[in-house]
């Protein structure tokens, strides 16, 4: 019952990930180093992305 209020850890981790890279795309226009920590960090949300579709 109580399982429906469960959220899915790889959708989670997919919304952080496409927020982080429209975050990396608006400060690419601002501020070109802000926008390469936060593509950065995109890309190791994206490794565990992989690692849970993979496990």
């Amino acid at each position: 019952m109580f399982g429906l209020f469960k959220k899915d850890p790889l959708k989670k981790l997919q919304k952080e990930h496409a927020e982080l890279m429209e975050k990396a795309f608006r400060m690419s226009k601002i501020d070109r180093t802000k926008a390469d920590e936060l593509t950065a960090k995109a890309a190791e949300i994206e490794k565990e992305i992989e690692k849970l579709q993979q496990g």
